[in-house]
């Protein structure tokens, strides 16, 4: 059984906390964090620790906090033989203080309330020598089906990936629900749409799957869809966007 410390109270660590209690083989002993509000949240899964000098001995240190608090955090285990790993897709394994450490990225995007199937998510390993990293493949093939070996470079520019398909798709949703707000329609009729597209790339390329006026090249739609936005910042996007797919695709036009 694999024993695992988890430090930070946000929205990966509890989901991971959530996973790790459903499976036999990890032992969660201890959450680590500073806020004693969020840190309440833990105490029906295991034990709580708020102060860096009672934090236990384990197999696995699971830093999940903020970017800019991982260093800091990773300090706060120098004499812990067990391995440390920080749960980050932007930020190197080389931040970390511990000679014994690796990253153990979860793929996903992770909201307090909205379960996820961990079996499904692809998790991104990284470890100096080969004693973690078989450490951090037991633990995450205990979780996930998706296990991959994955190095810093290969993370940052999947964390990019990410970005884009992810963060960036749902504030455009977001512009999206602002203008049917605007004029009293649901955003509910959007979702069909939403679903068709996502299950789209599931067998085609996203270059296969576009569509729309300027993927037609379709000035007049393009103009007046300008000619209804009266944010400036939702016109940009627009353009912005709109000339991005017009240059893809204007030698099939």
């Amino acid at each position: 059984m694999i024993s695992v410390v988890i430090l930070g109270t946000g929205n990966l660590a509890q989901h991971l906390c959530q996973t790790f209690s459903k499976t036999d083989s990890i032992q969660l002993i201890q959450v680590y964090g500073r806020n004693q509000g969020n840190l309440q949240w833990f105490s029906s899964y295991t034990k709580l620790c708020s102060e860096p000098k009672d934090i236990a001995n384990a197999d696995v240190y699971l830093i999940a906090v903020s970017d800019q608090a991982i260093e800091k955090v990773s300090g706060h285990l120098l004499d812990k033989k067990g391995i440390v790993a920080h749960t980050s897709g932007a930020t190197p394994m080389n931040v970390l203080s511990a000679e014994n450490r690796g990253v153990f990225y979860p793929l996903q995007t992770f909201t307090k309330g909205k379960s996820v199937d961990f079996d499904s998510i692809p998790i991104c390993l990284e470890a100096q020598n080969e004693e973690g990293l078989e450490v951090l493949q037991d633990l995450a093939q205990a979780i996930s089906s998706n296990v991959y070996l994955i190095n810093t470079e290969q993370r940052r520019q999947l964390h990019l990936a990410a970005v884009f398909t992810n963060n960036f798709t749902n504030y455009l949703y977001g512009i999206g629900e602002a203008i049917c707000k605007r004029n009293k329609i649901s955003f509910d009729l959007l979702k069909p749409l939403i679903q068709e597209t996502s299950n789209k790339i599931m067998s085609l390329q996203p270059k296969e799957a576009q569509t729309g006026p300027a993927r037609r090249g379709d000035e007049k739609s393009m103009n007046q869809h300008l000619s209804l936005m009266s944010d400036h910042t939702e016109q940009e996007i627009y353009r912005l966007l709109s000339e991005a797919i017009k240059t893809e695709y204007e030698k099939e036009l």
